[in-house]
């Protein structure tokens, strides 16, 4: 279990102040300077060192994803853009850092953007967050107030500016190409890669695109050092983690917690247990509304981390958002409501995605009700697997994955409720 000092967030719960006076009293904008008088070369090799993977959902290694922006200027600026647009049904880690610790996500910002020699970092905040953007937005100014940021910021020497956008609540604005046409002034419509954001995103220029999470814990990484962070969880699976958990527990909670601590021991620790006891669990999403879902007993031993969940369970991390589901849900309601989700937030660009959410949602809803034959549950699997994998961004794959867990892991349900649905039309 992860210890009040090695704990990244102290603020998550808002207990104490989130000003700039309160966040340095926390040990935040401690030398953020030194650290960026030792230079970009210095600050991308530590966070490659470190270990540190997005924590946005794919896990991409954060500092393999820093490097592959251009060391010289070749006239073009170069951008960060943090992307706070947190729509992934069960996830609501980032507004707590967003309300409550404001200066771990600036602080990060201007950390990050130094090392990519970028001198303006974009903040694209989720239509919805009202009270998340005002504090954000007062942080900002406090920070530009006390010179942290603007001309020569924190006394670096490095000019840096910092804004913060609203985006209009659209989930596909949550993809990074979607969501930098979105910051354009565009339809948020993800494009076609390549070129990749740091060849050519925002305005045509190198961009690279992080979630809050894996800025807001960079400053503290390079204070306290790389072999720190990778110290917790398993070898590729490091550093602390906050994890949403959500649903049928006793006590729902945002909690920092260290990487590949067991499922068990995170429910028992954090949440009080499941309601009404283990026997009573169902299944779990152990990772934010699109990665598959998981039967209740193949997930108390579950370690949390990216490759546990992928390879042993089939699932994923994503963005630790763990729906936990007891033996009073309706599975295939369930999955029905998520499905119809995607259906709602698909931009319709691609064929796969555009036709294939309803036809999907619309078979999920005779399931719901059993008015199917058991051989479309075939039909509608392989009709998953038709648009996963060919769609320009990843909505398709979310759109498929909660239905093919589904299929895999409660199929029998499926199956009786159809039956049960014939014998009483048969009477």
């Amino acid at each position: 279990m992860l210890k009040d000092q090695d704990r990244i967030f102290t603020n998550i719960y808002g207990m104490h102040e989130r000003t700039l006076k309160g966040a340095m009293a926390r040990g935040h904008w401690d030398g953020t300077a030194n650290i960026i008088k030792k230079g970009r070369d210095w600050i991308v090799d530590e966070m490659k060192a470190s270990g540190l993977r997005g924590r946005g959902g794919a896990g991409f290694p954060t500092g393999l994803k820093w490097s592959f922006m251009p060391k010289e200027s070749d006239g073009r600026p170069s951008y960060l853009v943090i992307n706070a647009d947190e729509s992934e049904p069960g996830t609501c880690k980032d507004r707590e850092i967003m309300r409550h610790d404001p200066h771990t996500l600036i602080e990060g910002a201007l950390i990050a953007s130094f090392a990519m020699g970028a001198h303006a970092c974009y903040i694209y905040i989720r239509g919805e967050y009202i009270r998340e953007k005002e504090a954000l937005q007062n942080a900002i100014n406090e920070a530009y107030d006390a010179g942290l940021l603007g001309k020569n910021a924190a006394k670096s020497g490095w000019d840096f500016d910092l804004y913060l956008h609203h985006g209009a609540g659209a989930y596909i604005c949550g993809e990074e190409t979607a969501l930098i046409e979105s910051l354009e002034g565009k339809k948020g419509m993800p494009r076609m890669k390549p070129p990749f954001p740091a060849g050519a995103g925002l305005y045509g220029c190198p961009t690279t695109v992080n979630n809050v999470e894996s800025i807001a814990v960079v400053p503290t990484i390079l204070r306290r050092g790389a072999s720190w962070f990778s110290s917790f969880g398993r070898p590729n699976n490091v550093g602390t983690k906050l994890f949403a958990i959500s649903g049928h527990v006793n006590n729902p909670c945002v909690v920092e917690e260290s990487m590949s601590i067991t499922f068990e021991e995170l429910i028992e620790k954090h949440c009080g247990g499941i309601r009404g006891g283990w026997d009573n669990l169902k299944a779990v999403i152990p990772g934010g509304s699109s990665v598959p879902v998981v039967r209740g007993e193949k997930m108390r031993e579950a370690i949390m981390d990216f490759d546990y969940l992928r390879g042993e369970l089939g699932s994923g991390l994503g963005t630790a958002a763990v729906i936990v589901m007891d033996q009073s849900t309706d599975i295939i309601k369930a999955i029905w409501r998520l499905s119809k989700f995607y259906k709602h937030e698909s931009c319709g660009q691609c064929t796969p995605c555009r036709e294939g959410t309803g036809w999907m949602m619309r078979v999920m809803e005779r399931l719901v009700q059993g008015n199917a034959s058991v051989e479309e549950i075939d039909m509608l699997f392989s009709v998953t697997k038709q648009v996963e994998g060919h769609t320009i961004c990843a909505l398709g794959d979310a759109a498929a994955w909660p239905i093919q867990g589904l299929i895999r892991n409660f199929r029998d349900e499926i199956e009786d409720r159809i039956k049960h649905k014939r014998s009483i039309a048969a009477e």
